[in-house]
């Protein structure tokens, strides 16, 4: 009888150390935004890798913080910071994929945070997202658990993803298997889902046992552990409970990996640098905020305060907040984008949009009153 195999990869424990990252340009200190558990060994895992992160690099604070759940909360890192004397933070949000958290929650912390103290300047990054970096973490630790005894062509590999009520997001987690499936030489992939969304882990199992596999290796896309990985360890074990004959394998979270310190850094310079890129044509958020407007003509393209997008065809970003929630926006509809946004706290809007097509289409702004735009994305299933 088969027992569930959770591998361990110690050769990686310290590897990151071994990273030689030089002082930016710009020395401000940098939130690290976590999502929030009330697992222990979750919220540790954040407070280490920011501890992490900070000794590859000492020129600057990093202070790591919580949108919900436990803390430090973000308010206490912005905070932490002010009363160190700084004027001008980074902010990124440690999520693998862009969903409702990190086009939303966090952004509207940073506003409260603004109004709180208007002196500040946030400068919010993305999330990690796709890169080859995580890609290749996780073909080496495939990889490392290759079986002589059980081929490729035998395996099926069941990808397991948090979850999330944006379908961009999830659409993320199928693209993301898929580049990692490409090529590998395993019989399939599966994708699942931990929580919100379908399929479900137990439907990925039983999508994987109709290839009658000898082996499947579980691989949950996480960061971190807390509750919902062992969760996924927890259900694997029971699967293979029900199903003896089919070898089940569990990859661990990622951890302190070089490769994720290595992104995490390329995200940091990104803040400074002004080119913070994110897709949000198919974001159901933003084409929800929109309302009335005809959402297959939106020229406009619509930023909230804190994100920075990137519509797939070149964008360049420079965001400066200060105390006014006025929006200056000078829209080239060329296909290369250069936005230059001042924010204040008034309310007050003006929007200079110059454009090279005219589609005869009333664009309705949906940030005119930035509360309400909250409230409406805020009601988005």
């Amino acid at each position: 009888m088969s027992t569930l195999q959770i591998h361990a990869f110690p050769a990686e424990q310290g590897a990151y150390r071994s990273l030689q990252f030089p002082p930016l340009p710009i020395q401000r200190p940098l939130l690290l935004i976590g999502h929030g558990t009330r697992d222990n060994d979750g919220r540790q895992a954040l407070i280490d890798f920011a501890t992490a992160y900070q000794e590859l690099d000492r020129s600057r604070p990093v202070v790591p913080c919580f949108l919900e759940l436990t803390g430090p909360t973000i308010q206490d890192g912005v905070d932490r910071c002010v009363e160190e004397g700084y004027t001008e933070m980074s902010a990124l949000p440690i999520l693998l994929f862009a969903a409702r958290h990190n086009k939303f929650d966090v952004t509207n912390e940073l506003d409260r945070a603004r109004q709180r103290h208007p002196q500040v300047k946030f400068n919010y990054g993305r999330h990690f997202g796709i890169t080859p970096n995580i890609v290749d973490l996780w073909r080496d630790r495939l990889k490392d658990i290759d079986r002589p005894d059980v081929s490729r062509a035998e395996t099926v590999l069941l990808f397991v993803g948090r979850g999330s009520s944006d379908p961009d997001a999830n659409g993320d987690v199928f693209k993301m298997a898929r580049v990692l499936w490409e090529g590998s030489g395993y019989l399939t992939t599966e994708i699942c889902f931990i929580g919100i969304t379908h399929p479900r882990l137990e439907e990925g199992f039983r999508r994987a046992r109709l290839y009658n596999p000898k082996r499947i290796i579980v691989l949950p896309h996480f960061l971190f552990t807390g509750a919902l990985v062992k969760k996924i360890f927890d259900i694997a074990a029971e699967q293979q409970a029900l199903s003896p004959e089919i070898e089940v394998s569990c990859l661990p979270e990622m951890g302190l990996h070089s490769a994720l310190f290595q992104v995490l850094r390329d995200r940091e310079i990104e803040t400074q640098t002004g080119q913070v890129a994110m897709n949000c044509e198919m974001c159901k958020f933003r084409l929800a905020a929109l309302g009335n407007a005809d959402p297959h003509h939106h020229h406009g393209h619509d930023h909230h305060s804190h994100d920075h997008h990137d519509h797939e065809h070149g964008h360049n970003h420079s965001h400066e907040h200060s105390s006014s929630h006025n929006h200056n926006h000078g829209h080239n509809h060329n296909h290369s984008h250069n936005h230059d946004h001042e924010h204040h706290h008034e309310h007050g809007h003006h929007h200079e949009h110059s454009h090279d097509h005219n589609h005869g289409i009333m664009w309705a702004d949906p940030y005119v009153q930035p509360d309400s735009y909250h409230d409406r994305a805020w009601q988005v299933p």
